[in-house]
């Protein structure tokens, strides 16, 4: 009988050991892979070359005087040879009619068949990145540019056009952030000219191919199989998808708060559909979450689909067509954090754009945060708190605005979410959550820079952010180093309490915040007063009735930063 329980206390500790296990691991993926972040590792060489000022040299100033609007993209995929087939036509306003020539990013590996102007031959020059189309006539300020083109597309950044196959079929996909959809297609490769597009994709019949926007209609001719995909809503080129595979998939109906239907489908391998089941069917309560916090959901007039790619580092929130790597695809609901994030981006990122590549924290920032305010939504402040804990570190490498080669790093991730948990504590919460819509209302199916940002923050809070969105953004590197030490003594009736603090952290001088101390008693009874620190070193002092017998700084954790007692 002993031995029986020993054995029933040894199969016991190991069941709660495995719980524990699992739990630690699922916890740990959630925090290491919450994101997508892994994008920035994987590619960190090829994108060093892509820093923000090298992404200004890319883009020619030139560029500026064209303005998109529309892309008819034709792509025919030759998936033994991998090659592809382009025949594109832009539709754009020209801004100076005395320019001499349109410069559209296109590398130079491609083999340019045809340039047209308005369907007259233009001459052209490729060289390198730029495929510069010579304008004859100075009196026009709205034309159309044809590109046909061919060749092997180079696969850079992300892996921005891919010719791979899963069990032993073929399998194509694109993934342009920041500037490479023109490895593959002649364009303006400006996150801020966005523009609508037709694309039209041909691929064996035994594929199914997607991309942004509607499917209008799909047609067969022998053994190839063309569809044609249609944005309503205007698109950044990093933003265009193609994926064109043998797909399995499943779908669903979602009732947005403006009484639209939505149409979700979700595609996978055949061999991964019931894990994609499993790990992608909560998608319209995802949605029912954001609609309530941010509003309607933006591309109610197409749709959201996801799909598995085989991109391993991460998904990316092409629009309306959220991509994500197969190895995140296991039926066990370990990434969740990561869907949520790239449902959120079709508030932040795709209807809400950057202005430029320095804002790129307006997107990945706001879809961090979106994260952390979803399960405050479903389970309350401590979920809240919870979840931003998993995102803290010290962040040492640079500032937020610019980041330079940490473009898609933990600093415009993490802290970009950090500094919006602080900026609502700042501002409260009415005035923030207030200009979330306001933001989202203004800057709608355009782009916004961090500078208009700020200038909307003020105007609904009435405070002046300019301290604000310098020592967290502009200008300052790194978090909150916090030191204090405190005293009480008697004084009559009451407790005199002395509480010092001193900033030492190097990446800024002297931060300005408000910081909550909360005085805890015997008998765990506390209260919590909010001090604002505005020095480098500071004193305050506190009148108590009782004596505590511990302070806490930050207790409900708002702050990017830590604390040192020297009490200790």
């Amino acid at each position: 009988m002993q031995k029986r329980n020993i054995a029933y206390l040894v199969v016991s500790f190991l069941i709660c050991l495995f719980i524990v296990g699992v739990y630690s691991i699922y916890d740990f993926l959630q925090n290491r892979f919450p994101l997508g972040i892994s994008k920035g590792v994987s590619v960190a060489l090829q994108l060093k070359e892509f820093s923000n000022d090298k992404l200004e040299e890319y883009n020619p100033k030139t560029q500026r005087s064209v303005d998109v609007i529309h892309y008819t993209i034709k792509i025919n995929l030759d998936t033994k040879k991998k090659s592809i087939d382009g025949d594109v036509t832009i539709s754009m306003k020209l801004n100076d009619k005395n320019a001499e020539s349109i410069p559209l990013n296109f590398y130079d590996n491609m083999k340019v068949k045809l340039v047209q102007i308005n369907g007259i031959n233009a001459d052209y020059g490729l060289d390198d990145k730029i495929l510069s189309i010579q304008k004859k006539n100075k009196d026009l300020d709205s034309i159309e540019v044809r590109v046909v083109y061919s060749g092997t597309p180079k696969s850079l950044g992300f892996g921005s056009f891919n010719f791979e196959t899963h069990q032993n079929h073929p399998f194509v996909y694109s993934l342009n952030e920041p500037v490479f959809a023109s490895t593959w297609l002649p364009c303006i490769d400006l996150p801020d000219d966005k523009a609508q597009v037709d694309m039209y994709i041909t691929n064996d019949t035994c594929c199914v191919s997607l991309s942004n926007g509607k499917l209008v209609e799909t047609k067969t001719v022998g053994k190839k199989k063309t569809y044609h995909w249609k944005t309503i809503y205007p698109i950044s080129t990093y933003l265009i998808a193609i994926y064109s595979g043998k797909y399995k998939s499943f779908s669903q109906k979602y009732f947005s708060i403006t009484k639209d239907s939505l149409d979700l489908a979700y595609f996978a391998f055949e061999s991964d559909l019931e894990n994609a089941k499993k790990d992608f069917g909560d998608h319209p309560e995802y949605l029912k979450v954001f609609e309530e916090i941010f509003g309607a959901y933006p591309f109610i007039k197409e749709k959201y689909f996801v799909a598995e790619i085989l991109w391993q580092s991460g998904a990316m929130e092409h629009q309306t067509l959220t991509g994500v790597g197969s190895i995140f695809v296991g039926g066990h609901k370990f990434f969740t954090d990561m869907l949520i994030h790239e449902l959120a981006h079709h508030w932040w990122g795709n209807a809400v754009g950057p202005k430029t590549w320095k804002d790129i924290w307006l997107n990945e920032g706001f879809a961090t945060y979106s994260v952390a305010l979803y399960w405050e939504k479903k389970a309350g402040p401590r979920a809240l708190q919870s979840t931003m804990n998993g995102r803290f570190e010290s962040f040492e490498n640079g500032k937020l605005y610019n980041p330079g080669d940490a473009l898609f790093g933990n600093l415009v991730y993490n802290k970009g979410g950090w500094v919006l948990h602080m900026l609502r504590r700042e501002v409260g919460d009415d005035n923030f959550f207030r200009t979330l819509r306001e933001y989202l209302a203004q800057y709608k199916y355009g782009n916004a820079s961090t500078y208009d940002f700020k200038k909307l923050c003020e105007k609904i809070s009435g405070k002046n952010l300019t301290q604000f969105f310098d020592q967290w953004i502009f200008e300052g590197e790194g978090i909150i180093e916090l030191a204090y030490d405190w005293s009480s003594e008697l004084k009559g009736a009451d407790f005199s309490l002395v509480l010092n603090t001193e900033q030492l952290q190097n990446g800024y001088d002297i931060y300005k915040f408000p910081v909550g101390v909360k005085f805890i008693y015997e008998g765990e009874e506390s209260e919590v007063k909010t001090l604002r620190i505005t020095q480098r070193q500071q004193r305050f002092s506190f009148t108590l009735k009782r004596k505590p017998k511990e302070i806490l700084l930050d207790p409900d954790k708002w702050l990017l930063a830590t604390f040192e007692s020297r009490n200790d």
